[in-house]
């Protein structure tokens, strides 16, 4: 028989400067536990900014059918979700809230291979980050506590028949 093609699925890794990591298919959420407001510091590149939010998604191509598809269809400017094999990420934002020290100015966007974003606890209690949905397998994302998202090194290979 012909030789089975692997399709290389894109896969999103967070980092916690503790060493604790988490690997995705989909999606790795950011917030806090009881759903109340999240207060992080948020660094992309050569911007940052303190926020105020629902929490943050970041969206593997796999997930773009899913959590971030809804978040996204709500958003003005809608950003070009990635295909599952794509090496790209895209994040939002969920309900970011203005305020004298939060900003809201950094909403959603891509992440390309080799990039990452960075993202500061500044909750005393409850801060959590887990990926594809699945709450009771989470890291504890408290005060101080430092974030890397990017794309991860491995992929999720599935064996594609004709």
């Amino acid at each position: 028989g012909a030789t089975p093609e692997l399709e290389r699925r894109t896969m999103v890794r967070a980092q916690l400067d503790d060493g604790q990591s988490l690997l995705a298919l989909n999606e790795i959420f950011i917030g806090h536990c009881t759903h109340q407001s999240a207060r992080y510091h948020l660094k992309i590149q050569e911007t940052d900014e303190h926020h105020s939010s629902s929490g943050i998604l970041v969206s593997t191509g796999t997930g773009g059918t899913g959590w971030a598809r809804s978040i996204n269809l709500t958003r003005a400017k809608p950003t070009k979700l990635p295909q599952p094999t794509d090496p790209v990420l895209t994040f939002f934002v969920r309900e970011a809230f203005p305020s004298i020290a939060t900003g809201t100015s950094l909403q959603s966007g891509r992440i390309n291979r080799g990039e990452s974003i960075t993202i500061t606890s500044e909750m005393n209690e409850g801060g959590v980050v887990f990926g594809d949905g699945i709450e009771k397998d989470h890291l504890q994302f408290n005060w101080g506590h430092i974030l890397q998202i990017g794309i991860a090194d491995q992929t999720l290979n599935l064996v594609v028949h004709d």
